[in-house]
């Protein structure tokens, strides 16, 4: 009998672990938006990869557990520093400065697409049925999720979609998925944490330039946003991409990257309860349809 044989059918570290990363990436979008007033696009992503680098760092420290990596493994560190950390949060906090948060979160859903189909071609995953159909159905609800708040105004969040917004969504979108399939082969032989908070780091050095900006911002900024902007360093940063490592390590990249397409209709939620926007009825129907393909995907 092969470990195949015996491995569980539900690994249900890998699924508390993804759920935990697909929970505090739909709270950063409701977060973002919430501090977004009081910093830029830059200083935000420096000020959250900070704070991110420093509590990996410090758990790091205590762990002890270091792997030194070779030359094509730094590459593959510094790939996912530079565009998931870097240029994904830069573009994001950007992003949503003139795209509402359904229309971001649906645009960005482009990412798991690429991975999976990238997964399969690039690091042998294939194109597992279930995957495929799930995909297609995820993709669907997280539109329709997307398009209902977009063309929904209330009286706390209005669409201003721009082609700079939409361009901007896209490049989160592409750059995620560059970040997921770099991991992916690292993380085979270097501890999850340890490449987190390289990539944190890196990312947080590439944001460096808005320092000035950050400091500007902290001294203006109310108590809220700067719990905000902490809250985005620990839980959606620290946390989130902790638990994501450690579900890639356990599970394929594609099917891992589908279950992302939970995020839009959790975000529309987490608005509802935190700001007190009334999602539209086919905003939750769409949101439904995204679990339903998520829950599809996982099909063996």
């Amino acid at each position: 009998m092969t470990d195949l044989d015996t491995r569980p059918a539900v690994d249900w570290l890998a699924l508390g672990a993804v759920t935990v990363t697909v929970i505090s990436w739909a709270s950063a979008f409701v977060a973002i938006r919430g501090v977004g007033e009081s910093f830029g696009a830059g200083p935000l992503a420096l000020g959250r990869l900070l704070i991110g680098s420093v509590a990996l760092g410090a758990i790091v420290l205590v762990r002890r557990q270091w792997v030194k990596p070779n030359r094509t493994q730094w590459l593959q560190i510094i790939s996912i520093g530079v565009f998931w950390f870097g240029i994904y949060n830069v573009a994001l906090n950007a992003a949503e400065q003139r795209v509402d948060a359904g229309t971001t979160s649906m645009i960005i859903q482009i990412g798991p697409i690429l991975v999976a189909l990238f997964a399969g071609l690039l690091l042998g995953e294939g194109f597992p049925k279930w995957l495929v159909i799930g995909a297609g159905i995820a993709f669907a609800g997280a539109v329709m999720v997307g398009v209902v708040t977009a063309v929904t105004t209330t009286s706390t969040t209005k669409t201003d979609a721009d082609f700079l917004g939409i361009a901007l969504c896209l490049v989160s979108a592409v750059t995620y998925a560059i970040g997921v399939l770099s991991q992916k082969p690292v993380l085979r032989t270097i501890p999850g944490l340890q490449v987190t908070w390289m990539a944190c780091t890196i990312g947080a050095v590439c944001t460096l330039p808005f320092a000035p900006a950050l400091l500007d911002g902290l001294g203006s900024a109310s108590a809220g946003a700067t719990g905000g902007l902490i809250y985005l360093g620990l839980v959606p940063t620290a946390l989130a991409f902790s638990t994501w490592a450690y579900a890639l390590t356990r599970m394929n990249a594609g099917k891992l990257g589908i279950t992302t397409y939970a995020v839009p209709p959790i975000t529309i939620t987490l608005a509802w309860l935190l700001l007190g926007e009334v999602p539209h009825y086919l905003a939750v129907v769409g949101g439904v349809i995204c679990l339903v393909g998520v829950g599809l995907s996982r099909r063996r």
